[in-house]
């Protein structure tokens, strides 16, 4: 351990082990999975926490070898072992990327989509191309740029082929013969009353192909293609969060869908106007759904009792 510690020195990386590990450490080849709690802390202020994983109730994953925006963090835990827990204070070079890292995980923490703001560009162009990331700590984090502690608690190391991959974690051509299959467990959990279950698997398959679509150009044909693709699950995932009443979201998500697809506008209407009448906004919520009513084949009978009444709703079909 002491010539890991030498080395990492080297590199301007100072470790300092708080509680040891089990067992012997691992080899860390490429494609093992770390599940690890972190607190990200300023080096000048260590009472000022930037992010705490455990905070938000979901540790992080890192697979080694995939070329993670943040490279320091596969550097230290390929030093420690399951169980370990450990303080790395790195220099600045090392964690000037931190604040687009910090804005995509805290948007997957969000529900949010994590390439949100984010064009495909290198980090350093996005840094140069964006005045603000969204978050007051981490523009000033941006603009000034100062060495970071990362307070890291090794929760689990699994080899290469011992655990079911996360969509972030796929090639390309792996998210694209996922989608299909995540959309239909999506539906079948959907239909057996498992709704939260059954928005994780929308919200993932979504997310695969935002990944692939940020690799098209804009308009293109294949661009489209996955856009049209992008839809049905985005409006599956909305039915979700209308049963889980979370109807701020619902609204926007159906309203960018309404913004984009003049002729598909009937299903959008519906969850658009459930939406907004759930929130108390009422000459909107109504308006919506009895525009929903004609606008293609959605049956009046079925919005229309939803106008005056929002009683129930229908399952996932697409």
């Amino acid at each position: 351990m002491a010539d890991i510690i030498a080395r990492l020195r080297e590199d301007g990386i100072h470790k300092r082990v708080i509680l040891e590990g089990q067992g012997e450490l691992p080899d860390f080849q490429d494609g093992t999975k770390a599940t690890f709690h972190y607190r990200t802390l300023h080096s000048s202020n260590e009472d000022t926490v930037l992010d705490d994983s455990r905070a938000r109730g979901k540790p992080m994953e890192l697979i080694i070898g995939k070329k993670f925006k943040l490279p320091v963090w596969e550097t230290v835990v390929c030093t420690m072992r399951q169980g370990e827990v450990a303080q790395f204070l790195c220099d600045t070079k090392h964690v000037v990327l931190y604040p687009l890292v910090a804005k995509s995980l805290r948007n997957i923490a969000a529900g949010k989509d994590p390439l949100e703001g984010q064009r495909h560009c290198c980090g350093i162009a996005q840094m140069h191309e964006h005045s603000s990331l969204g978050h007051a700590d981490l523009d000033a984090l941006q603009q000034n740029p100062q060495p970071l502690i990362f307070h890291i608690e090794m929760l689990k190391v699994e080899s290469p082929g011992t655990y079911q991959q996360d969509p972030w974690a796929m090639t390309d051509d792996e998210k694209a013969k996922a989608v299909p299959f995540m959309h239909q467990e999506g539906n079948r959990l959907y239909r057996e009353g498992h709704v939260k279950e059954a928005a994780t698997k929308y919200y993932d398959a979504i997310a695969c192909l935002k990944n692939l679509q940020m690799k098209e150009q804009p308009g293109s044909p294949d661009w489209l293609q996955l856009d049209h693709q992008i839809t049905p699950l985005l409006l599956n995932y909305c039915q979700c969060k209308l049963v889980a009443e979370e109807y701020y979201e619902v609204l926007d998500h159906c309203s960018s869908i309404l913004n984009k697809y003049d002729g598909e506008q009937h299903q959008g209407l519906l969850q658009a106007g459930q939406g907004p009448c759930s929130c108390v906004e009422y000459p909107r919520g109504p308006g919506g759904l009895r525009q929903g009513a004609g606008a293609g084949p959605c049956p009046g009978t079925h919005c229309e009792p939803r106008a005056t009444s929002l009683g129930g709703t229908d399952p996932a079909e697409g």
